[in-house]
């Protein structure tokens, strides 16, 4: 009986006020395993566009899956240099300030990959050491009576073919070696070629104004100058390419790392010792005057 006056009790209640909202007491409320499951979920997708590696995965599949034109058009290559300005000075920023931990390549890269950042990084950086070594051998020369500046138009063709030949055949053999170790051990991070050429191109950047910066005449300033870009643009390369070789043997794993480092010294020590460091050997100085109006010149370093 106490149960049936409850049920009149409430009719009565909404008969009074039709608007009023009930609340059924036997509802469960919402499962709290599902409830951690989805917190769980979402941390795991917060942690995940932390380390840049949200759908990355997925968009690289999804990308492979659009039909691209062939390779003989123009549509084929006008995708690599599909790119605005702000991307380019996004990652211009990534290779002069990286941040630990962070891989290059997901967290800018993977998305867009282009060519034509690592392009005009590479044009300028030939000019900017041709020109810079040009500058600094007039400035070194300066004031003696002797010396003639004659421009040395020969260093942008051997700055180009240096700097050009870098930027893409060490990643082609990088790239290759990659995926021949992909094929020997599983579950090594792979990178496309392109990916690695932008790495590249984009790592050689803070090269630029350190040859501006080698026209001072000081071999200490320009040392440190070197030393310190090749600390930033090396540790680019050794965060993005450790994460593709660290579950792989470890002589192999680091014989790698530290081959890459060196031949990005290489780069780096050989421009300031060709285009900076090298003595001269132009530089005329007259000694005698012959009875009939010509000079003897001697060469002198």
């Amino acid at each position: 009986m106490c149960l049936f006056s409850e049920f009149d009790d409430a009719a009565n209640l909404l008969a009074g006020n039709p608007d009023a909202t009930t609340i059924s007491i036997d509802e469960p409320s919402e499962n709290p395993k599902n409830q951690y499951g989805l917190l769980q979920d979402s941390r795991r997708e917060e942690d995940d566009e932390l380390l840049g590696t949200d759908d990355s995965d997925k968009t690289e599949l999804l990308a492979g899956q659009k039909k691209s034109a062939p390779f003989w058009t123009f549509e084929y290559y006008q995708t690599f240099f599909d790119v605005d300005t702000y991307q380019v000075l996004d990652r211009i920023k990534g290779s002069v300030f990286p941040i630990p931990g962070k891989n290059f390549v997901r967290l800018y890269i993977r998305s867009n990959p282009d060519l034509y950042g690592p392009f005009w990084i590479c044009a300028t950086l030939v000019f900017a050491i041709a020109i810079s070594g040009n500058l600094s051998n007039f400035f070194i020369h300066l004031g003696k009576p002797a010396y003639q500046y004659v421009p040395e138009f020969r260093k942008v063709s051997i700055a180009a073919t240096a700097i050009y030949a870098y930027a893409w055949l060490v990643p082609l053999a990088l790239w290759g070696f990659l995926m021949w170790r992909n094929s020997k051990v599983m579950n090594i991070v792979s990178y496309s070629f392109l990916e690695i050429v932008c790495v590249y191109g984009y790592s050689l950047f803070i090269y630029i104004p350190t040859a501006i910066l080698w026209i001072i005449p000081q071999k200490a300033v320009r040392w440190i100058l070197v030393m310190f870009a090749l600390c930033l643009s090396g540790s680019v390369l050794v965060m993005t390419f450790w994460p593709a070789v660290r579950d792989d043997n470890r002589r192999i794993a680091l014989a790698t790392m530290v081959t890459v480092v060196l031949l990005h010294a290489l780069l780096a020590i050989g421009c300031l010792a060709y285009f900076f460091d090298a003595p001269d050997l132009n530089v005329l100085i007259p000694t005698a005057a012959a009875q009939n109006g010509t000079i003897v010149a001697t060469k002198t370093q």
